[in-house]
């Protein structure tokens, strides 16, 4: 295969933090590559570097003369009164038929193309956007984040586009589901390295981990030898008559190496304190309708929500997302009806726009103190730990920390607060592939209320108990799963589901058990016993070390009562113990229904 792009020797470093050093890599003409790694370590300046609009510090980014990139424009050139299809003209400088025809494939086609541009949803613009750069005939794509502004059903238009593309990409993205989809090859941006795999993000991040485990076992290994070897040299280096066996031990010790594994990233780990468990109604709209004074986004909104659900609110952007959960925040009046919480609720709010909550020149450690109101310093680092934030950090001022970092350091903030409900909108916008599963995998369990917006489908999979759809002045509640959604919003586009997604879908009309709610009860249920069955085994593993503190401390002092006791208690541990790595393959087998 032709290759496209040949990266030789590259450096860049932003003052002390280096991102690239000595990096290379190549492009072929049909390379379907999917960048990942941390927030901060280089991966939308490679892009720039490789687009021409960021120079490097060394070395080279060449693309050959046959390649032709093809960017999504970030900035708006709009002409007032222009139409779709006349934009795409002006912009690709082909004819009006091959415009049509290639802006079809986003659903763009008929009465739409003759629609003004600056009067279309953001979601249509963003269509239009990727019709103007796939009209430019380019064979290199570059896709940073699309899935953050994409919506669902671009999301899947754009997927169904580059399964016949013939050219190669590189797309950088956060969500697993995107990527596993769309690339077959995995490029890892980090410890100043640039490496590409062979194989999509799960296999490779399997790989990863299974290799890093190999190496931390290896060099375990090696430690203890070397503790031998030192051990034995120490002891009898002055002795004559050992003095050879010392001497080739030292031979040994010298020969002895670890593998390197780099700096260990540092990875999210949260956890969100439960807050009281109760039953019943949180919310209930009344004949609502949401909008601006002068613009109606959608009408008698009819619907009741339960303690605990966790509710995706999807639709195409510019439809409403937002505007609702502005008034579920009262943010936003209701233009009529009634938005009813459920009494004494503490309700968070993370909005899209994270720079607007924060003082600029606050501390990261003050904003946190400070929304944690009567809280321990010890509960503020713990979060702030959880969100990965050192004690260096927090002596940071806002104003010069990255767009995730300061993300992360609102999420951390609202979650200080101790909420019974949460508003998200878009909350994993600036944070990194395995901050946004910690997230989601710790939303999962959280008990709390939660209705969020996000593109991420990967997030959106890993807490959604029901779904809100909105779209063309209407909020629609959906209570199958999200794959059952992401099926019909498929068959409505017109977009071809794989064979996995058919399969799965065939298998739910044959074996229709039970429905999306009672299917999450049961798994709730679970998740409450397994619980349960961890205090007991706690409390049953403490009131053990105390008996045997005892015999410890008395072990003149003989007690059958307390011998029996104790074995009791072993036994006891033992059987709850498999009873609750039974109740956790069962649970994991309901998460990936």
């Amino acid at each position: 295969m032709a290759t496209l792009l040949q990266i030789h020797d590259l450096k860049k470093s932003y003052g002390s933090r280096c991102l690239f050093d000595n990096a290379g890599f190549s492009i072929a003409e049909h390379d379907h590559v999917g960048c990942i790694g941390c927030n901060g370590a280089g991966k939308s300046t490679l892009l720039h570097i490789i687009a021409g609009t960021e120079h490097a510090d060394g070395g080279e980014a060449i693309c050959m003369p046959e390649t032709k990139l093809g960017i999504v424009e970030q900035t708006d050139d709009f002409i007032e009164g222009e139409s779709i299809i006349a934009y795409l003209e002006r912009k690709s400088d082909k004819p009006e038929w091959k415009c049509a025809k290639l802006a079809s494939r986003f659903m763009l086609k008929n009465e739409l193309l003759h629609l003004p541009v600056t009067t279309i949803s953001g979601g249509l613009q963003m269509r239009m956007k990727l019709a103007t750069m796939l009209l430019q005939d380019p064979n290199l794509l570059l896709l940073d984040e699309p899935t953050n502004f994409l919506d669902l059903s671009t999301q899947l238009l754009l997927e169904t586009f580059l399964q016949d593309f013939r050219g190669a990409w590189i797309i950088v993205s956060h969500d697993r589901e995107f990527l596993e989809r769309t690339c077959d090859k995995t490029m890892s941006v980090k410890h100043n390295t640039i490496k590409i795999f062979d194989g999509d993000v799960h296999t490779f991040l399997e790989e990863a981990a299974a290799r890093l485990k190999e190496a931390k076992q290896y060099n375990k290994k090696i430690d203890t030898e070397r503790k031998h070897l030192k051990e034995f040299v120490d002891r009898f280096r002055a002795k004559a008559s050992k003095a050879t066996q010392a001497q080739d031990r030292l031979k040994r010790l010298a020969k002895l190496h670890t593998i390197d594994i780099g700096a260990s990233l540092k990875t999210a780990h949260i956890q969100i304190p439960s807050i009281t468990e109760k039953k019943g109604t949180v919310l209930r709209l009344q004949d609502v309708s949401i909008g601006y004074p002068h613009r109606l986004v959608a009408a008698h909104i009819e619907a009741e929500f339960e303690r605990g659900d966790r509710i995706a609110i999807l639709g195409e952007n510019g439809q409403g997302k937002s505007t609702f959960l502005k008034t579920l925040s009262s943010e936003l009046p209701p233009l009529t009806g009634n938005v009813r919480w459920a009494h004494n609720l503490t309700i968070a709010s993370f909005t899209q726009h994270v720079d607007c909550a924060l003082d600029p020149h606050e501390t990261a450690g003050a904003y946190l103190s400070r929304a944690s109101g009567s809280l321990l310093q010890e509960d503020v680092l713990r979060m702030a730990g959880n969100f990965l934030f050192s004690i260096d950090d927090l002596a940071k001022p806002c104003h010069i920390l990255s767009g995730g970092e300061k993300a992360r350091l609102i999420l951390a903030g609202i979650l200080l607060e101790k909420p019974d409900v949460l508003l998200l909108d878009e909350p994993t916008n600036h944070l990194d592939m395995e901050t946004t599963e910690a997230f989601g995998a710790a939303l999962r369990e959280w008990n709390g209320t939660v209705f969020f917006v996000s593109h991420s489908r990967t997030f959106v999979n890993l807490i959604a108990t029901s779904i809100i759809e909105i779209t063309a002045g209407k909020v629609t509640r959906y209570n199958g799963t999200y794959e059952e959604y992401v099926w019909l919003l498929r068959q409505r586009l017109g977009v071809s589901a794989t064979h996995e997604e058919i399969n799965r879908q065939l298998e739910i009309i044959q074996n229709p058990k039970t429905t999306r709610q009672e299917r999450y009860q049961e798994l709730k249920k679970k998740r409450n016993h397994a619980t349960k069955l961890e205090r007991q085994m706690e409390d049953d593993a403490k009131e053990k070390h105390q008996l045997l503190d005892e015999v410890l401390t008395n072990p003149n002092t003989f007690s059958l009562e307390r011998n029996q006791r104790i074995a009791t208690l072993e036994t006891v541990i033992r059987h709850t113990e498999d009873e609750w790595l039974k109740l956790q393959d069962e649970i994991h087998e309901m998460e990936l229904r």
